[in-house]
Order: C-alpha cells, then sequence, then structure tokens
C-alpha cells in the first residue's frame, strides 16, 4: 500500500498514525534482535516501517534484506531508503529491482551523506548528482509503483542553510514526482509549523510527516542533536540538564516533553509522526503510551485478519492459513515463499507440493544449545517437560520450541484447563478458545472490518503416548461433534474427518463481504506440520549430548509420541474438547529415561 493512501486514510480517520524507521545494524546478531524487536513493536500498531540506507558494499545488501524480510515474514508495509552515495546507475537499479520482488512499494529517495572518507558530497560515476534525479528515474522506470518520499529541511541540511534555496529544491523534487515528504529531526514545534507554512506557500500540497526523535539517555539526546544542528528550546534544557545522570528521569521527563510537542503538531494540521527509533522499543513506547497511543483495551490492535499478513509480492491476496503455523508466521512463510499464487486453495495437489524443504534458515529450533538449556532447563522425567511448559502457560518464560512468542491474553479463557492438561503430562503445544460472535472490534479476538462478528471453533493439539491415543479415540467416538488427526514422527494418519477438505476453525462475518474462513484444519498440511514439529523437538534433543538423560528422554518422546490435534465442531462450547482428556494421565510421569 501506497504511504500517501494510508496518510490519506488517517487524515480521513479520528485517529493519528505512525510510523517507525529502523537502520541495518553491524554484526549478525545484532541483525537478528533488531529483526525480534521490529516484530514485537509491530504490536504497537505502526502504519508502516523505514529501513535506512547502508551506502555500498554488505550494508547495502542488508538494506534490501531487511525490506524483504519485513515485508514477507513481518507483515509490516516497508519504505525502503535509497541514497546516491556511492551508487552508479547499475546500483540504484539494482536495489530498485530487489525492492521491487520483495512487494515493496515504498521507497524515500535521497542524495545521501558524503562517504566517511570525503569532506564535500560528490556524485559517484555514471550516478546521480541530486535527489530529483534519484526521483525522475525512478518515477520513469517504474511508473506508479512505488510511491516516492523526499527528505525535507526545516532547519537546513548540513551543507546548506539557506531556506530558500532548499525550498526550491524540495519543489522541484515533488515536481519530478515526489508524493510525500518525511523531514529531519527537530525538536521546535513553532518553528516546524513555520516551515510548513512557507512549503505550503511554494505550492507543494503533498503530506509532510515530521521527524520525531524520543529521548533515551541525556548523551545520546545532545549527540544526536548536535550532530543534526537542531535547534532545542531552552525550557528543554532546563529540565533534562538536572537530571542528565539519571536515565530513567532523562526518559521520563523525556516522553513529556516530546509528547507535548507531538500534541502542539497534531494541533496543526499534521496527521502523521514518523519516529526514528535508534532501534530501540522502550523511549518510543513511552511516547506513544503518553500520547494514549498504543494499544489497549480501549484502544485495541485491530488487523484485517487473526494472523499477519504478508506484504511480499504476489501474496497480497493470501486470506487462508493452517492453524498449525499460529505460532511461527516465520517458518510459514518460509516454507510457502515458491508458490505460485495466493491462496493456494486446498493443499493436496501433488504436482505443485505447497510446503517447502525443512533445510531452510529459521526452520529449525533457533538459539544456542547453551541457551536454549538454560531457557528450558534439563528434563529429566516427562514431569520436567510439563513443568517446563506450564511455566510458559503462567507466563514465566516467553516461548517454548513450538512457540516463538509468549502467550497472548487469547488463552485467558482456557488457561487453567491447558495447565491441567499439562500437570497431567498432556503437552499442549497450540490452542484456541471457542467464540461465539464478538465484535470485531473486540480487544482480544477482534479482527476485519469494522461492525462484523468473529467467531471460533475451540481447538486443542499437543503430543501423547501410545498409551493414551486410543484411549483418547474412544473418547473422542463417544462425541460427535468431535474431529482429530493423530500422526506420529514415521507413522500413518489416524483421523475422523470426513473427508480430506479444509474445516474451517476460525471465520468473520462483516457487511457487505462474504463470509471469510481465514483459518482452517486439514490433512495435507497437517502432514506438513507433522515433520516440522518432530523437527523442532528433535532440535531441543540436541541441545543435550548423546549421553545423556535429557537427550534419551526427549528422543523418545519424538520417536513414540503421537502429534495430535482436536477440533470441537461445535462453537458454542468451549470446555467439551478439555472434558475427553479428563481421566487421562501419561504413566510414568517422574520416571527418568536411561542415558
Amino acid at each position: 500500500m501506497h504511504i500517501k493512501d494510508m496518510l490519506a486514510e488517517a487524515e480521513k480517520g479520528a485517529q493519528p498514525s505512525f510510523s517507525f524507521e529502523y537502520f541495518p545494524p553491524k554484526t549478525a546478531q545484532g541483525v537478528q534482535n533488531l529483526y525480534e524487536r521490529i516484530d514485537r513493536m509491530y504490536n504497537f500498531g505502526p502504519k508502516f516501517i523505514d529501513i535506512t540506507w547502508g551506502a555500498g558494499g554488505r550494508i547495502a545488501e542488508l538494506t534490501c534484506e531487511m525490506v524483504l524480510q519485513a515485508q514477507s515474514v513481518y507483515g509490516l508495509e516497508t519504505c525502503m531508503h535509497l541514497t546516491c552515495t556511492d551508487m552508479g546507475l547499475e546500483k540504484v537499479n539494482d536495489a530498485l529491482s530487489r525492492a521491487y520482488k520483495a512487494g515493496c512499494t515504498n521507497i524515500l529517495a535521497l542524495r545521501g551523506d558524503p562517504p566517511r572518507d570525503q569532506d564535500k558530497w560528490t556524485a559517484t560515476e555514471g550516478g546521480f548528482q541530486y535527489a530529483r534525479d534519484l526521483v525522475k528515474h525512478i518515477r520513469a522506470t517504474y511508473g506508479n509503483h512505488f510511491d516516492i518520499g523526499v527528505a525535507g529541511y526545516p532547519e537546513g541540511c548540513d551543507d546548506n542553510k539557506n531556506e530558500e534555496e532548499l525550498l526550491d529544491h524540495l519543489k522541484e523534487k515533488v515536481d519530478m514526482g515526489a508524493s510525500f515528504i518525511v523531514t529531519q529531526m527537530f525538536y521546535d514545534a513553532d518553528n516546524f509549523i513555520r516551515w510548513v507554512g512557507k512549503v505550503r506557500e511554494r505550492g507543494i500540497t503533498i503530506p509532510i510527516l515530521p521527524g520525531i526523535m524520543p529521548i533515551a539517555t541525556y548523551a545520546s539526546f545532545l549527540r544526536r542533536a548536535n550532530h543534526m544542528q537542531c535547534k532545542v528550546p531552552p525550557e528543554w534544557m532546563s529540565v533534562l540538564e538536572p537530571v542528565k545522570n539519571d536515565d530513567v528521569a532523562v526518559r521520563e521527563i523525556g516522553k513529556s516533553l516530546v509528547a507535548e510537542m507531538c500534541r502542539k503538531l497534531l494541533a496543526n494540521g499534521i496527521h502523521h509522526l514518523h519516529f526514528y527509533t535508534m532501534n530501540l522499543a522502550q523511549a518510543t513506547r513511552m511516547v506513544l503510551e503518553e500520547l494514549n497511543w498504543a494499544p489497549s483495551a480501549e484502544r485495541p490492535l485491530q488487523h484485517a485478519l487473526p494472523w499477519k499478513q504478508s506484504k511480499a509480492l504476489g501474496r497480497r491476496d493470501e486470506d487462508v492459513r493452517p492453524i498449525f503455523w499460529r505460532n511461527r508466521n516465520k517458518s510459514y512463510v518460509l516454507r510457502t515463499q515458491d508458490w505460485d499464487e495466493f491462496p493456494n486453495g486446498r493443499w493436496g495437489d501433488s504436482r505443485s507440493p505447497a510446503f517447502g524443504e525443512l533445510d531452510a534458515y529459521g526452520i529449525g529450533l533457533t538459539g544456542t544449545n547453551e541457551a536454549n538449556r538454560k531457557k528450558w532447563g534439563e528434563p529429566k522425567t516427562v514431569r520436567d517437560i510439563a513443568n517446563t511448559f506450564v511455566k510458559y502457560l503462567d507466563q514465566e518464560i516467553d516461548s517454548l520450541p513450538w512457540s516463538e512468542s509468549p502467550l497472548t491474553g487469547e488463552a485467558d479463557a482456557i488457561r487453567a484447563d491447558l495447565v491441567a492438561l499439562n500437570k497431567r503430562g498432556l503437552l499442549t503445544i497450540n490452542s484456541q478458545p471457542a467464540v461465539d460472535g464478538v465484535k470485531s472490534s473486540h480487544p482480544v479476538h477482534g479482527w476485519g472490518p469494522s461492525n462484523g462478528y468473529v467467531y471460533q471453533k475451540a481447538y486443542l493439539e499437543l503430543l501423547v503416548p501410545p498409551t493414551v491415543l486410543d484411549q483418547m479415540i474412544a473418547h473422542i467416538d463417544s462425541i460427535p461433534t468431535l474431529s482429530y488427526y493423530a500422526v506420529t514422527k514415521d507413522g500413518e494418519l489416524k483421523t475422523n474427518a470426513p473427508s480430506d477438505g479444509p474445516n474451517a476453525v476460525t471465520w468473520g462475518v462483516f457487511p457487505g463481504k462474504e463470509i471469510v474462513q481465514p483459518t482452517i484444519v486439514e490433512s495435507v498440511s497437517f502432514l506438513a506440520w507433522r515433520d516440522e514439529a518432530f523437527r523442532l523437538g528433535t532440535d531441543w534433543a540436541h541441545c543435550f549430548d548423546s549421553n545423556t538423560p535429557s537427550r534419551a528422554l526427549l528422543d523418545k518422546i519424538m520417536n513414540e509420541w503421537y502429534l495430535v490435534n482436536v477440533v470441537n465442531n461445535d462453537f458454542h462450547e468451549n470446555h467439551t474438547i478439555f472434558e475427553l482428556f479428563k481421566d487421562l494421565e501419561v504413566e510414568g510421569l517422574d520416571e527418568a529415561q536411561a542415558a
């Protein structure tokens, strides 16, 4: 989606909107940590994110890779920075091509700073001299595919403080095809408002996004303000300088100062704020909370579908997913990245396999063996494993091998039932409660357009030993509303499902639309998930040496137990799915396995 269209929506709506900027880290671990932070900050509700450009070499490659990951895996509309620095025409075209293939539809076209070893900016041979030339080239090459942003300088740029010249340059960039403006950071709201008036006097009508830099520490605040040569109001310094050695106090005062500046901008016709996060979450989150913009029960974060919809080229129309990947979005996206269409209907056409191989990065267990042992302990018995699962349900740990993210409020309605199952050795790896027609604006279960209603069938997925499976199936056979699939690591599928077709377990009813069923259960995708689920358990086992009790225990479970999912097709009822297990317990809960 084009940024100008997002901004038009924000202007029409009652709520202002915001976006985040990130930059490519220097280390591989920093990149992985940033992806995790971007994923968490997704839940703040930004309209889009942008990724800065690292001129030349590995960092430029990383910018393109981060855009691809943000678009496809994390479901975030992304704007890619692109500068003229160190960029000949061939490199510019390559970067644009990669952005296009990633599904990116927004570019921030910049001249860029001079390389570190040069005092003055000069164009690369065969490259562009000015940002306006880059804008012209993008528009001529890609037409209207990209929404093109350009920089604005309310307080001048480092090599030009002549406001009139800079406004002339801005008008030239707009005339070449720019459709929105992002400003450099500033703290002087009055000057920014004056500058916006001057921009409008030049006949420039496209949206202006003010660059907001939250205050994390006193030292970083001064360093960035001095680097950008931006004016800091004297009253800000008078309250920040006395507490400069107290980071907590600086953040508390800083959030109030920045939030008050934001309120002044909003009162003067601005509808969208662009936050320079510096790859950090806390200071930005504090400003959003001070503005009452952070998601809450009163201001729930709503999405078109109950899972993160990929923005990759070709899969924006995907609207159906198997429930098995609800806790492993990245894995699902990577394993289906070679699909030729979305949605792909049923997954049973052997001529075009839906799910890719398990050897892609991110499919198996992540983290070092040492870190995983520290997080999940060194289990000697099934009870030890069950206790780890209970810790996850009680939010004492934030992940399991099969669940990458902390548990959400959706589990509250069935948390006690899940804990009871795990305490009896029945290891739950996925679940959802029944929902009977709550409003689409519901803070926990809501999704989709306003004034709709959403529904869910109770769903449970767990690992059970063979001694429990037969008893479980006997109980299921006595309850006609229940359907199940069960399979071992290498065994045949057992099921009472009436067909191989999909069984919708989540759906929504909205004004003026067909019924939407975005989450399903069916056999072919379950078998693909089976391979991945047992791979994750085996990876966990391999965190331990081959001659240890923990390795023996986990290997035994992966080699002998069943992966089972159960659906209660009566969506009015939430607890029948747990009743079928009430008399079942794993034998030998406290027995250690021989190494």
